[in-house]
């Protein structure tokens, strides 16, 4: 996408940014990187608390607000041997940030990365072709970034300068 032109204020309020609002609705760090094990399909607490090194209390925390926002879901599990405990999996809207995040690890992967080779590519499993994530129209065409532009609804405006 062409930069856009120099501008002092965002073309829509932060109050109607759906964008800001999801990262307000997501949480903070600790609550991104449980999600981000939650993709790649770690669902016990003591194993969230192995594998990012969370406080336990945190770990709580976190796990009980990703369930009340509908990101996760409580179930039991029964280990042998073991009395019955809790595991935690994403429901639809929190398996929907799949891509989201896929897209983030694509731009960590050039710009956070430091040149190095990155540790996960995702392949097509019928070829093994490497997939990106990218702009696609709804006719499934690819759009190059310099032929993106935006259209705003009337129920968003700009407020003016002080109307807050």
């Amino acid at each position: 996408m062409a930069t856009p032109p120099f501008r002092r204020q965002s073309p829509i309020h932060i109050s109607h940014c759906t964008l800001a609002a999801s990262f307000d609705f997501l949480g903070d760090r600790w609550s991104l990187l449980i999600l981000r094990s939650a993709l790649f399909g770690v669902r016990r607490y003591d194993d969230f608390h192995t594998e990012i090194g969370i406080p336990r209390t945190v770990l709580a925390d976190r796990l009980k607000r990703l369930v009340a926002s509908g990101l996760m879901t409580r179930q039991d599990y029964k280990a042998d041997g073991s009395r019955p405990r809790k595991e935690y999996l994403l429901t639809e809207m929190g398996e929907a940030l799949r891509l989201p995040f896929l897209a983030m690890r694509q731009w960590s992967d050039r710009w956070v990365g430091q040149g190095r080779t990155p540790p996960m590519t995702i392949i097509r499993k019928s070829d093994g072709a490497e997939i990106r994530v990218g702009f696609v129209d709804t006719k499934a065409r690819v759009v190059p970034g310099d032929d993106l532009a935006a259209r705003f609804e009337d129920w968003a405006p700009v407020p003016m300068k002080g109307a807050e």
